[in-house]
C-alpha cells in the first residue's frame, strides 16, 4: 500500500488522543445509543451513504459488540487480534481481510500505533452489484447472502489471508483512496463495481480462507462440497465429495441439508439443470446431446425435472432465452 495512504491512516484521531491522555475506555456514545453494544451505522455514515471507512481505534480494548451493517476489516500494516463469537481468536496480519456479518459478536485487543487497520462500514444495498458479479455458488456468495439478510446459519465471518495477492491489494487500495479523498460524483458506482471485482478475485482464492479458524470449518467443508459438485456434476458421488473433506458421508449429508436445504443428490441435480439451461441458451447443441453432456440417461425424468424448475419445456426455454 502506498505510503501516502498509510501516513493518512496513521494520524492519531481525537478519540485516540483522549484515550492516550486520560487512559479512558472506548466512548460508547460515539458508536451506539442502546444498552447493548450494537454499533449503529447512523453514527458512522452520513445520511444517504451506503459505504464509508474509518481507521480502527488503537491503544484500547474494543469491547464485545456487533454492528447493524456488514463490516470489512482490512489490515494495512501491523496486526490486530480479534475474538469472534465465544472464543474464535483471529490474528489479522498485513494484507488480511476479515468480513463480519451483522450478527457476529466480536471484540478487539488493544492495537499499537503501527497497527493500521481500516474498517469498511457497508449497508446491505451496496452489495447488489457485487452479488450479481459473483455468479457461482460458493462460500463467499453464501456468506454475503447470509450477512446481508441477517441470517445466523453461517459462522458470521470470513478471514481471508490475501497479503500476497496483488489484484486484491490493488482493488482495496483503490477503494480506500477513493473513500479517503471523497471521490468523484459517480464514485458510488465505481466503488460498487470495485467491490464486485474484489469479490470476483476473492472467489478465485477461496483456498486462502483460514481453515484454522474453528467457526469457519463448516463453511470450508461446505465450499469444498459445492465446488466438487460444480466440477463433477456429471458423475459425482457423495462418497467422493466427502472424501475430499475428510469427513464421513453422513456428516457431509447433514451439513448440506442444514446449510442449503437440499441433500447431495438434489444439489447435483440442480447443477445439472443449471448447466442444461446454460447450454440451451448459449449453444446450438441438440437436446439429446445436452442430456448426454450433463450425465442424464433418462430423458423423461430430465424433461419432468426441467419443467418443474424452469416452468417450461427445454425447447420452449431455448426459444425464449437463446442469445
Amino acid at each position: 500500500m502506498r505510503q501516502e495512504i498509510i501516513d493518512r491512516l496513521r494520524v492519531i484521531t481525537e478519540e485516540e488522543r483522549q484515550i492516550l491522555e486520560e487512559g479512558s475506555d472506548v466512548r460508547r456514545e460515539l458508536y451506539t445509543t442502546g444498552k447493548a453494544f450494537v454499533v449503529n451505522s447512523q453514527k458512522l455514515l452520513e445520511k444517504g451513504r451506503l459505504i464509508d471507512i474509518r481507521p480502527h481505534t488503537r491503544f484500547v480494548h474494543f469491547p464485545r459488540h456487533r454492528h447493524d451493517y456488514v463490516e470489512m476489516v482490512y489490515m494495512c500494516d501491523g496486526s490486530t487480534t480479534h475474538i469472534v463469537g465465544d472464543d474464535d481468536r483471529i490474528v489479522l496480519e498485513k494484507g488480511d481481510l476479515l468480513l463480519l456479518s451483522q450478527h457476529a459478536w466480536h471484540e478487539i485487543l488493544p492495537a499499537a500505533e503501527g497497527d493500521i487497520a481500516v474498517n469498511f462500514i457497508i449497508l446491505s444495498p451496496f452489495f447488489d452489484r457485487a452479488l450479481a458479479m459473483v455468479e457461482k455458488e460458493n462460500i463467499l456468495r453464501d456468506f454475503l447472502i447470509s450477512a446481508i439478510s441477517g441470517e445466523t446459519a453461517s459462522a458470521g465471518y470470513l478471514h481471508i489471508r490475501a497479503g500476497d495477492i496483488v489484484p486484491i491489494q490493488n482493488l482495496l487500495e483503490n477503494m480506500i483512496w477513493s473513500l479517503l479523498t471523497g471521490g468523484r460524483a459517480d464514485s458510488n458506482t465505481i466503488q460498487q463495481t470495485t467491490m464486485g471485482l474484489l469479490f470476483v478475485h476473492i472467489a478465485q482464492y477461496l483456498d486462502r480462507i483460514d481453515r484454522d479458524d474453528p467457526g469457519q470449518r463448516e463453511e470450508v467443508c461446505l465450499y469444498s462440497v459445492l465446488n466438487y459438485i460444480d466440477s463433477h456434476y456429471r458423475t459425482g458421488t457423495l462418497a467422493e465429495a466427502a472424501a475430499e473433506t475428510g469427513l464421513p458421508d453422513y456428516t457431509v449429508s447433514r451439513l448440506l441439508k442444514k446449510r442449503t436445504g437440499m441433500n447431495f443428490r438434489e444439489l447435483l441435480q440442480k447443477r445439472k439443470l443449471e448447466q442444461a439451461a446454460y447450454l440451451l441458451s448459449n449453444t446450438p447443441m441438440s437436446i439429446d446431446r445436452i442430456l448426454e453432456s450433463i450425465g442424464y440417461d433418462n430423458s423423461s425424468y430430465f424433461y419432468r425435472r426441467f419443467r418443474e424448475r424452469y416452468g417450461l419445456s427445454p425447447a420452449a426455454f431455448r426459444e425464449q432465452n437463446m442469445r
